[in-house]
């Protein structure tokens, strides 16, 4: 194998180094958000996945709106050589962790501190909280006091016992599951060999290669694998274009939100909608078709001082909609209405923004009805108004009389692009690495938007190929620039 040239977390002056895992056409979003949100630097992009560096803590880590997956970096380098054999393949793969085990160590020390400094952040915020709730008259405190007194007397006499049960039981215990860790490891290990000696096989599988990393891992370090109940996780990804392992800051997904009862548009999407059209307080949006209203509830949480209106022909929709607003606590800010699309009980030129996203699919033929559709959002929206639609390739089509070939600037093509993914990769060319990025991202979009044409008094702005896992979809903005005298 060639000489690889990786990045390493890092605990310096300047903060740790992190990576997130985002949708497909959302890099630009979360490049943006995390340079907004955590002051983040060094900020570079891959497929799939944002680099950055920052000083923030868990609370303003956790606060990522377009991630799904955030992790603690611990390497990052050109790819594993696959035309090799299995056997050397695993040794290179081993290599990830005895070639520098300081960046592990380091790493993991970080991921220690981060949560620990978390824990005693939540620890002095509950002392506060208990401070301030203890305004119990004097009389219930003696009474409290007594009671307990009398529990202890209770408790004491049978707690030589039990104690002695319970140091019985624990040590049956320990011993059951001393043998069955020795059992594990040593079967593991068998596993391993196993797989290792199978290097003339052409497939390799993820378990085999969990396996020769495990092992690694535990050779180099001394650490006992524990698949049912780990202490710590680590995340590798390796394909063609580049190798990265990491550690998961978080069990849960940033992406899976809990003031989401029912899930319905992917949170990512729907929050890089709402951010897409640029809402400031004090205006009035509207989600047309609202379905179950995740875009409306991405919206509210993070810009709350503004009038939404969600619309949808369907009740089971509706009451969907409202059992969301209830868990997540906003139902005085969001006012819901059952109506149509193209008849809305609205002013003409009386809403601020629009975001919606456009039903498809196989339930959803709309057909011509897209243009009837976006006449209607037109009609209500004020001059110098902003919509932004998320619309399949046949909506987008349809509206942007384009070629097929003429697609947005960010992509699945422009991710693969290789000088970009060794400016990402190549730890000697940080500087200007994310205004390259950003700049590239710009020249796509309009190069794009100048092939398009608009549609009414609908002007279009920006576009973006994003990902909602088996289709693509386009998430476009445009501006309202004159009255449509509709």
């Amino acid at each position: 194998m060639s000489e690889t040239r990786g990045e390493t977390g890092s605990g310096t002056e300047a903060g740790a180094r992190f990576f997130c895992t985002a949708g497909r056409g959302l890099e630009p979003f979360l490049m943006r958000e995390v340079q907004a949100r955590l002051a983040a630097t060094e900020v570079e992009y891959i497929s799939g996945k944002v680099f950055f560096t920052t000083c923030s803590d868990l609370n303003m880590l956790k606060k990522l709106k377009s991630a799904e997956r955030l992790f603690l970096l611990i390497k990052k380098q050109f790819p594993l050589i696959s035309s090799v054999s299995k056997g050397k393949l695993f040794n290179e793969m081993q290599r990830l962790i005895n070639e520098d085990p300081g960046s592990w160590l380091n790493a993991i020390s970080i991921w220690k501190n981060l949560l620990e400094l978390d824990a005693k952040k939540e620890k002095l915020s509950q002392r506060d909280d208990n401070q301030l709730k203890r305004k119990v008259g004097e009389n219930e405190i003696i009474i409290a006091k007594k009671l307990k007194i009398e529990q202890m007397q209770k408790i004491e006499e049978n707690r030589d016992c039990q104690l002695e049960k319970q140091i019985e039981e624990e040590t049956l215990e320990q011993r059951g599951v001393t043998t069955k860790s020795k059992n594990f490891q040593e079967e593991f290990q068998n596993d391993i060999e196993k797989a290792i000696d199978t290097h003339n096989q052409k497939d390799l599988t993820f378990r085999e290669v969990g396996k020769v990393i495990g092992i690694a891992i535990m050779k180099h370090f001394g650490w006992k694998a524990d698949l049912r109940n780990p202490k710590l996780e680590i995340f590798i990804h390796l394909n063609d274009v580049y190798s990265v392992v990491g550690i998961p800051v978080f069990r849960v997904p940033l992406a899976s939100r809990a003031y989401i009862k029912t899930a319905g548009l992917r949170s990512t999407i729907a929050w890089a909608m709402a951010s897409l059209a640029d809402i400031k307080a004090g205006a009035f949006v509207l989600d047309p078709m609202c379905g179950l209203g995740t875009i409306l509830l991405e919206a509210a949480k993070e810009w709350p001082d503004v009038y939404y209106v969600g619309a949808d022909v369907s009740n089971s929709q509706l009451l969907g909609t409202w059992d969301n607003l209830k868990a997540a606590g906003l139902e005085d800010k969001i006012e819901l209405l059952k109506v149509s699309v193209i008849e809305l009980p609205l002013p003409s030129e009386s809403v601020d923004i629009i975001i919606s996203d456009i039903p498809f699919g196989k339930k959803f033929k709309l057909g011509k009805d897209i243009k009837s559709i976006l006449q209607e959002m037109e009609r209500v929206l004020h001059v110098g108004g902003t919509i932004v639609l998320l619309l399949s390739e046949d909506h987008h089509r349809r509206l942007t009389d384009c070629k097929e070939s003429s697609i947005p600037f960010n992509s699945k093509d422009s991710h693969t692009d290789e000088p970009e993914i060794k400016k990402c990769l190549n730890p000697e060319e940080k500087t200007g690495a994310s205004k390259t990025v950003s700049t590239s991202f710009e020249a796509r979009n309009h190069e794009f938007l100048d092939r398009m044409s608009p549609f009414g008094s609908l002007l279009p702005v920006e576009c973006y190929k994003v990902s909602l896992g088996k289709t693509d979809a386009f998430m476009c903005k445009y501006k309202k620039s004159h009255s449509s005298g509709l």
